[in-house]
């Protein structure tokens, strides 16, 4: 049975060509494993990129967006499944449930409000999937510091961060997605004195 990935990431392409070649290199490797595209519905930017090329390859694409996003026409119109939802909670609820794993790319506040929200489920134990990030160019590097740097203080435990995979090659990536082995968090968040 094939898997459903969620994926975030940006409406903008960013200023560096080499955030949509990852991004393509990333569907191809989904389709390796014939996933479902979960993702945020968009036709511009990293988005739009993700879609084309999934489409293109014969991936199955489903796109889930709020009813207030659609007079912005940044819905793509060529996916074969798109849902709309009655708000963005709703939206990344409706994404999460159909999801059997996350992954990031980079983005903007939308993609790390996704990102840390799916994080935050997961130290709750509100849900067993794979999180990652694919670390394209370096661009989570100073993230990942700060990541860190609330490890270092005391305000995240290591088992948290470590539910956390990070990877620059998105073979590398979906081939440790396709093997993971779900792990309870067993409130490994809790801070006692």
């Amino acid at each position: 049975m094939s898997k459903k990935i969620l994926v975030y990431c940006g409406s903008s392409k960013g200023h560096n060509s080499i955030y949509e070649q990852e991004a393509k290199r990333l569907v191809h490797a989904l389709k390796r494993y014939d996933c479902e595209l979960i993702f945020g519905a968009g036709s511009v930017g990293i988005m739009g990129v993700l879609a084309d090329e999934y489409l293109k390859i014969g991936g199955h694409c489903v796109g889930v967006i709020p009813s207030f996003m659609e007079p912005w026409e940044v819905k793509h119109t060529g996916i074969q499944e798109c849902l709309i939802t009655e708000s963005m909670h709703a939206r990344k609820q409706l994404m999460a449930n159909r999801a059997d794993g996350v992954i990031a790319l980079p983005g903007g506040f939308g993609t790390l409000d996704e990102l840390f929200e799916m994080l935050t489920w997961k130290q709750l134990d509100l849900h067993q999937m794979p999180i990652s990030i694919l670390n394209t160019n370096g661009y989570y590097d100073h993230l990942l510091a700060q990541m860190q740097h609330m490890v270092d203080e005391g305000f995240l435990k290591v088992p948290n961060l470590e539910a956390l995979q990070v990877e620059q090659d998105p073979d590398v990536l979906i081939d440790w997605m396709m093997a993971y082995e779900p792990e309870k968090m067993e409130k490994k968040w809790i801070y006692r004195g």
